[in-house]
């Protein structure tokens, strides 16, 4: 069956609630679900649909796999238990950064990720809580990228011809796979999420392991996770749609107290677009990119140059990995 789009202008919010709640209802019967939440828009979103569908039937986990923002775990299950939706933050830190020791391929990461959480993290919780079913946000931006073959994303499971049942021993319920970004917020609005998570900006699913070209350690990705906390602290106040931290995998030459520093690369993305499918770079004032480089020279270690990516989407990406 072909997927159809539901764009934002044709979404009647109210009605597909109820639609998607029922569905899943229908989906998981007599049985229990467990519901993968990540923080992001679509996690959040669909972690609310899942408990109006199911209340107590419904298992809601965090996954602390190690490469996620700066205090992101507590503040995500904070935000959504005082929305009425219980978390339980599960720590897979170690299963995440072995599955990706020694990969620097994108496609090769980003399978490592679908694997840890598919094969060994939610496997593991399925089996333990007895269900047969996995909430998860996938939304209609992930399918198309993937299936077009410009990113896999590693959400993206049955449109690529994986049974997830006999791959990992659970279905998939992707409640929002027709929506896009726009779409996505609107029905966060609708849900009662607080502003702070339905208008987030995008976050990518294989996390700071997207913002580091290379190896993906824990090394690597501290240092990409200050720079990310120095620009979405200086950018907030933008109306862009995304601003992001890139830590490059080449050291430059620098100079550092009269003397030569052979240190690290951050680049600096901050993108305007209305569903992600293109976008065109902000044009941030010259003053805000000066404060940006002094900062993440000074409070990032290592880093001794800052970039800013003026390429808009096509050819870009708006993650890089």
């Amino acid at each position: 069956m072909e997927l159809k789009e539901i764009k934002l202008e044709d979404l009647e919010a109210q009605s597909f609630i109820e639609e998607q709640c029922q569905a899943i209802s229908s989906e998981v019967g007599d049985s229990i679900a467990i519901n993968a939440l990540s923080g992001g828009v679509d996690s959040s979103v669909v972690s609310m649909l899942g408990h109006r569908a199911l209340g107590d039937k419904l298992k809601t986990y965090f996954i602390d796999n190690g490469i996620m923002r700066e205090g992101e775990p507590e503040y995500v299950v904070s935000i959504i238990e005082k929305c009425g939706v219980p978390v339980e933050l599960v720590d897979a830190q170690d299963e995440f950064f072995d599955a990706l020791k020694g990969k620097t391929d994108p496609e090769e990461k980003r399978q490592a990720i679908t694997e840890a959480f598919y094969k060994s993290v939610f496997a593991r919780l399925v089996k333990e809580s007895g269900t047969r079913f996995l909430l998860q946000g996938t939304n209609f931006t992930d399918v198309e990228e993937t299936v077009a073959g410009i990113k896999r994303q590693h959400n993206i499971l049955a449109q690529l011809g994986i049974d997830t049942e006999a791959a990992y021993g659970y279905k998939v319920i992707e409640p929002i796979i027709q929506l896009r970004k726009p779409a996505v917020r609107a029905l966060g609005e609708a849900l009662g999420l607080p502003e702070e998570i339905f208008n987030r900006p995008p976050f990518p699913g294989p996390a700071l392991a997207a913002r580091v070209i290379g190896e993906t350690t824990r090394e690597r990705i501290e240092r990409v996770r200050k720079a990310t906390a120095v620009v979405e602290q200086e950018l907030a106040g933008t109306d862009a749609f995304q601003y992001l931290a890139i830590l490059h995998e080449d050291r430059v030459t620098g100079i550092r107290d009269g003397e030569r520093d052979y240190g690290f690369q951050i680049e600096v993305r901050c993108w305007d677009s209305e569903d992600a499918v293109t976008g065109s770079p902000t044009r941030l004032a010259y003053e805000i990119l000066e404060k940006l480089a002094s900062r993440i020279t000074s409070e990032v270690p290592g880093v001794v140059s800052v970039t800013y990516n003026i390429s808009s989407k096509p050819p870009s990406t708006i993650e890089a990995v």
